[in-house]
């Protein structure tokens, strides 16, 4: 049984590896179009006015100056504002739970009120930020110099009026010193959208088989469906990590793109999504009648859940209720984990869920596939 599961295993990759121009295709298309969207979102996106963007606030100060800032800042409608340690800050803006965080300095309203009065020197607000939300990042710094002067403005109503204080700002990522690189997403959510795409073809191609009647004469062969589709499942999952390896490989050499955090969960999170993607083309096969009409289902199909899961623009630019949704979407977790060990470089435990989840996915897919999988039409 594994001699004739491997031998159908190695014809599948001699037919994938038999047309050169679809092999360069494959893995030329997300190169170019990766790039092109790192190039575009590198600098990070907006966020869209439904959804809050949550900043955490530790007021080391807590003068009633830096207490009415922070109500002030409260009070806006784009904002969802917490009060934190700034450890515990740093933490959770690494991890992407929140997109920036602001640190008010002990004797901030003391020194504020000098440097706003006589031009004293200026205390420095200390912002740590998610790279990734730089269009946000920017917003959120010209609220806070409206709240701070606003604040000032009312209880220091004399004098030469100068901003009362300086900012810094600090991103957030994998390390200190380490720069936020945009084409780690991109080639990330490319290298997803290709790959089910893949399986679209896959799926389609058995069809046709199955019309020609190839699966009929198999079907005379001590063949079983489990031999059959595990084979095809199995080979096809091989291309597919192979064109994931070779997209970071080229992000690496041309871009600069590194494994930032634990290289297992990178390897498991492109082994369990290349899975899934194989286990995807199995459903689409087992589900679809006609081969024209499948195409354009299983197309469309795939481009919502590319959409959806992030692949193309970051979640963080949908409305509140959509992002809620999107949880289910297995290439949301496959889009969220690679950012985690790229540029977040978070270690293996902020992968280990999508990871299950994406196995299970392939799981439940190839279940339903061999359970609904026909030899003839």
């Amino acid at each position: 049984m594994l001699t004739t599961f491997f031998a159908l295993v190695r014809k599948d990759l001699k037919l994938f590896f038999a047309d050169p121009r679809s092999v360069t295709m494959s893995v030329v298309a997300p190169i170019v179009i990766a790039s092109f969207f790192g190039y575009i979102f590198g600098g990070g996106a907006g966020n869209d006015d439904q959804s809050k963007i949550t900043v955490l606030v530790a007021d080391l100060d807590g003068s009633a100056i830096t207490r009415e800032v922070i109500e002030r800042m409260a009070k806006e409608p784009a904002l969802d504002v917490k009060p934190v340690t700034p450890e515990q800050m740093r933490e959770a803006v690494r991890k992407g739970k929140a997109t920036a965080g602001i640190v008010i300095p002990k004797d901030f309203g003391v020194n504020a009120a000098a440097a706003f009065l006589a031009g004293g020197a200026k205390p420095e607000i200390g912002v740590m930020f998610d790279p990734s939300h730089g269009m946000e990042m920017r917003m959120l710094q010209g609220m806070l110099a409206g709240a701070v002067m606003q604040t000032a403005g009312q209880r220091m109503f004399r004098g030469p009026v100068t901003m009362p204080f300086q900012m810094k700002a600090e991103a957030i990522t994998s390390g200190r010193g380490i720069t936020y690189n945009g084409y780690a997403h991109s080639f990330g959510g490319m290298g997803i959208q290709f790959l089910l795409m893949v399986g679209v073809e896959v799926g389609v191609n058995m069809l046709l088989r199955r019309q020609q009647g190839v699966w009929k004469r198999l079907r005379a062969a001590p063949l079983s469906r489990g031999v059959l589709l595990g084979s095809r499942a199995f080979s096809s999952a091989i291309t597919s990590m192979g064109t994931l390896v070779l997209l970071f490989a080229f992000a690496r050499v041309v871009f600069g793109v590194r494994i930032q955090g634990s290289m297992a969960g990178f390897v498991l999170i492109c082994a369990a999504f290349s899975l899934m993607t194989a286990a995807f083309g199995l459903l689409i096969a087992s589900l679809g009648k006609t081969p024209d009409a499948t195409r354009g289902l299983a197309i469309l199909t795939t481009l919502f859940m590319v959409m959806l899961g992030g692949a193309w623009v970051p979640t963080f630019v949908f409305p509140k209720w959509l992002q809620a949704v999107t949880v289910v979407i297995p290439t949301r977790w496959a889009v969220d984990g690679l950012d985690a060990v790229t540029w977040r470089g978070l270690g293996f435990s902020a992968v280990a869920w999508p990871i299950a989840l994406l196995f299970g996915c392939a799981l439940v897919f190839g279940t339903i596939a061999a359970y609904r999988f026909r030899w003839e039409e």
